[in-house]
C-alpha cells in the first residue's frame, strides 16, 4: 500500500464511483417517466418498482463485499466482479429506453439492478484498499466529489439528451460506465497481500456476530448511526419536491432546484470535509456535520413559509435563491461532513482483510434506511392529512438519534501506520 494519496491516482479510482453515480442518476430521473407513460403504471407500482434497486442492494451487496474480500486471482479481489457487472449494467441499461414490452423492461431492469449490486461494494472498496489509514478521508472526499460529477452530467446533459431522443442519456450512461470501468482496470492496481487465519475467513454473518458479541461496540455504534442519518436525508431527499410544492407553495421546478442546490454544495464540499475530518477527527467531525444538519432541518419546521420563501435573487444555473436556499446549503455543507467521514471510520474499524466485509455492512446499514426512511415518512404524511411540514420535525428525530450513536464510538479514527 502507497504511504501517502495519490491524487491522480485517487481520481481515476473515482471514476469507478462516477459510472455509478451516472447510471443511478438517469435511472431515476427517467425510469418512473417510462413506467407511467409508456405501460401506464399507476404511483403505487411505480413507487415500488423505484424501491427495487434499494432491496436488490440489500441483498446482494453486503455479502458480496464479503465475497470480495476472500476471493484471490491474478488480477486481484476486487478486479473481477468490477470486469463481470459492469459490461451486463452497461448493455442492460442501453436496452431501456428501447423495449416496448413490460416483461422485457423487467428483464432489462432487473439485469441492471442486479449487475449494479454485484461491483458497487468491491469498486468502494478499493479506496481503501489502495489509500493509507491517515488519508482515507481526503480519498473518500475525491471519491464522492466524482460520483457528484457524474450526477450533474447525468442530470444537466442528460436532460438535453433527452429532448433529443429518450434512449441517448441511457447510452451516454452506458458507453461512460464502460469507459470508467476500463480506466479504473487499466490504471489501478490491487495490494496482493491480504491473508487472513481459516477461523478469521471474511464473511458477512461471521462479521454481524463477531460485532454482536464483542463488549466494544463501536462498529454496531455507528452502523446504526449510519441507518439513522440516512432515515432521516432519504425521508427528506424523497419528499421533498413535494413539500416544496405542498407547504411552500413553489412550482415543481423550484423544489427540484432546491434540492439540486443541496447536491452542488454537498460536491463542493466534499473535499473540503475530508481534509476537515483528517484535522480535527472522523468522529467530531460528523457530530459537528449531524448537529448542525439537524438544527438546519428543524428550522425549516419551525421558520414560517412566508420567511423560508423571501426571493433573494435569482442565480444563474441554480435558480431562484430564497431563504430555504440557505437553509438547504448549511445542510448540504453538514451532509458531507457526515457522509464523506462515515466510510473510513468504518473500514478503519477491521484489519485490511475485512474491507469489503465492512464495506458491505456499511451498504446494509444505508440501504436499510433508504428503504425505510421514504416509506416512514410517506405514512406520517399520509396520517397527518398530508402535513408535508412534519418532515421537517420528522428528520431531526433520527439526526437526534444518529448523535446519542456517535456518542459512544470510541474507533474509527486514522490509524498509525
Amino acid at each position: 500500500m502507497q504511504q501517502k494519496l495519490s491524487y491522480p491516482k485517487t481520481f481515476l479510482l473515482g471514476f469507478g464511483f462516477f459510472g455509478v453515480s451516472v447510471i443511478w442518476s438517469v435511472y431515476n430521473a427517467f425510469v418512473p417517466i417510462f413506467l407511467d407513460g409508456k405501460f401506464g403504471l399507476n404511483a403505487a407500482w411505480i413507487g415500488f418498482f423505484m424501491t427495487l434497486d434499494n432491496i436488490a442492494a440489500l441483498l446482494i451487496q453486503p455479502p458480496i463485499g464479503a465475497l470480495s474480500d476472500r476471493l484471490r486471482t491474478p488480477i486481484g479481489r476486487r478486479m473481477p466482479f468490477i470486469l463481470i457487472g459492469a459490461p451486463i449494467a452497461a448493455i442492460a441499461f442501453g436496452l431501456i429506453p428501447i423495449v416496448a414490452i413490460l416483461p422485457l423492461f423487467v428483464l432489462c431492469t432487473s439485469s441492471l439492478l442486479i449487475s449494479m449490486a454485484l461491483w458497487r461494494t468491491p469498486v468502494v472498496a478499493l479506496m481503501p484498499d489502495i489509500t493509507p489509514s491517515r488519508f482515507r478521508s481526503q480519498a473518500n472526499g475525491v471519491i464522492n466529489f466524482m460520483g457528484g460529477v457524474g450526477a450533474i452530467i447525468a442530470f444537466l446533459v442528460g436532460a438535453n439528451l433527452y429532448e433529443k431522443n429518450t434512449s441517448y442519456p441511457f447510452w451516454l450512461g452506458s458507453g461512460l460506465v464502460i469507459f470508467s470501468s476500463l480506466l479504473v482496470f487499466a490504471f489501478i492496481r490491487e495490494p496482493k497481500n491480504f491473508e487472513y487465519k481459516e477461523e478469521d475467513k471474511p464473511s458477512l454473518i461471521n462479521a454481524l456476530v463477531k460485532l454482536f458479541k464483542e463488549k466494544e461496540k463501536s462498529p454496531l455504534r455507528i452502523l446504526a448511526a449510519i441507518f439513522f442519518w440516512f432515515v432521516a436525508y432519504n425521508a427528506i431527499e424523497a419528499f421533498f419536491t413535494l413539500y416544496a410544492v405542498k407547504h411552500l407553495l413553489l412550482s415543481e421546478a423550484d423544489g427540484a432546484r432546491l434540492l439540486g442546490q443541496l447536491s452542488l454544495v454537498f460536491v463542493i464540499m466534499a473535499l473540503p470535509a475530508g481534509y476537515i475530518g483528517a484535522k480535527f477527527g472522523r468522529k467530531r467531525t460528523i457530530m459537528t456535520g449531524i448537529f448542525v444538519m439537524g438544527c438546519a432541518i428543524l428550522s425549516m419546521y419551525i421558520l414560517p413559509k412566508d420567511t423560508l420563501t423571501v426571493l433573494y435573487t435569482k442565480l444563474p444555473v441554480i435558480g431562484n435563491f430564497y431563504t430555504v436556499s440557505i437553509v438547504l446549503m448549511v445542510a448540504g455543507f453538514s451532509w458531507a461532513l457526515i457522509n464523506i467521514n462515515s466510510l473510513p471510520m468504518v473500514v478503519d474499524m477491521t484489519s485490511d482483510s475485512h474491507i469489503g466485509t465492512f464495506t458491505g455492512l456499511y451498504y446494509m446499514a444505508s440501504t436499510m434506511a433508504a428503504i425505510l426512511g421514504p416509506n416512514l415518512n410517506g405514512w406520517i404524511v399520509s396520517l397527518s392529512g398530508n402535513n408535508y411540514s412534519l418532515m421537517m420535525l420528522f428528520s431531526p428525530i433520527f439526526m437526534l438519534l444518529a448523535f446519542i450513536m456517535m456518542i459512544g464510538v470510541k474507533r474509527g479514527e486514522a490509524k498509525t501506520e
